[in-house]
């Protein structure tokens, strides 16, 4: 006969399979982590002046945009070709770096730690732009 503990362990197990959706085992971690990068990218100022990534890197990074005047290319292989130098930062520049550079001096905003699930939530994004684009670091954006 089995004991009430061990009855008690299987009615809880029970009870969390039946709560668990079925949406949640079947979910893309990729997927869910490429929609919060682009939901950041367009929605998100962090904590600056009400700018965001689109609003100089328009239509999701994927075309040509502007930046005070001066016109910035497509993000859609900027993840093929970092780690790249920087000829005014003087230091070779990751991704991560670009982008926490980017949100510090163009949005004046507190840019996510490195680490963090915003900031790789922002460079899975942008490498999703890129298609499977081989990579060419220190390539010129297109």
């Amino acid at each position: 006969m089995p004991s009430i503990r061990f009855l008690a362990a299987a009615a809880g197990a029970l009870l969390f399979a039946v709560a668990v959706p079925a949406s949640a085992a079947s979910s893309d971690p990729l997927a869910e982590t490429v929609a919060q990068g682009q939901q950041l990218f367009a929605k998100s100022t962090f904590g600056g002046a009400g700018r965001t990534c689109d609003s100089c890197h328009v239509n999701g990074g994927k075309g040509p945009g502007e930046a005070g005047g001066h016109p910035l290319p497509s993000l859609e292989n900027a993840a093929a070709i970092y780690p790249r130098f920087s000829q005014k930062a003087g230091r070779v520049m990751t991704l991560a770096a670009q982008i926490r550079h980017c949100i510090q001096g163009g949005l004046g905003a507190q840019p996510p730690a490195y680490g963090s699930a915003e900031l790789v939530a922002l460079e899975t994004y942008l490498a999703s732009l890129a298609h499977g684009q081989s990579l060419d670091m220190g390539g010129a954006p297109k």
